[in-house]
């Protein structure tokens, strides 16, 4: 008798668990059109979010440019800048300004996705070719000192360092070979 109680017991917690599975299995059909539509929409403001930040950097960018764009035209407005603590000449800062402008410009268009790595070296190393924007480089060598260093512009940073180094150690007048780009 205990056997055919326990053996009714089994039978009937197994048809009560396969009740349970299916009725688990009935909600999740009921819900899976719901959960697709919340994911669509989850997309739908994430790819949002990323617009607006993209925006919102291109507006930095042109407010960057902008306040610069000042400071290069009012050297009472340059001194505002002045990181190097006097030991630049006025026109050499403006034109460390803009050597600034130049670079952030690249590093922005790299963040925003509109320049690959490799042409962010390519820009480096036709830039490093001009001395005023190696001056600004290594004028500003203890500003980059400073940036967190797992950060795009840190590692950018010392990715022209590298290649800095490399170009005056060349021996050919090639310059444009110089260096080994990155890969993505």
């Amino acid at each position: 008798m205990a056997t055919r109680n326990f053996g009714l017991r089994r039978l009937r917690a197994v048809a009560s668990a396969g009740a349970v599975l299916a009725a688990g299995a009935a909600a999740l059909a009921v819900q899976r059109p719901t959960l697709m539509e919340l994911r669509a929409r989850i997309e739908l403001l994430e790819q949002a979010a990323q617009k607006q930040r993209q925006t919102n950097f291109a507006h930095q960018q042109r407010l960057h440019w902008e306040l610069l764009s000042k400071a290069m035209d009012d050297p009472d407005l340059a001194e505002v800048l002045d990181a190097y603590n006097g030991t630049v000449p006025p026109r050499k800062q403006r034109q460390f300004l803009f050597a600034n402008a130049l670079y952030t410009n690249a590093l922005c268009y790299y963040r925003m996705g509109n320049m690959t790595r490799e042409e962010f070296f390519g820009f480096a190393r036709s830039m490093l070719q001009i001395p005023i924007f190696r001056e600004y480089w290594n004028a500003t060598l203890p500003h980059r000192a400073t940036l967190i260093g797992t950060s795009d512009e840190a590692q950018l940073g010392r990715m022209v360092d590298d290649l800095l180094v490399q170009l005056e150690e060349a021996d050919i007048d090639e310059w444009w070979v110089v260096g080994e780009p990155p890969s993505e």
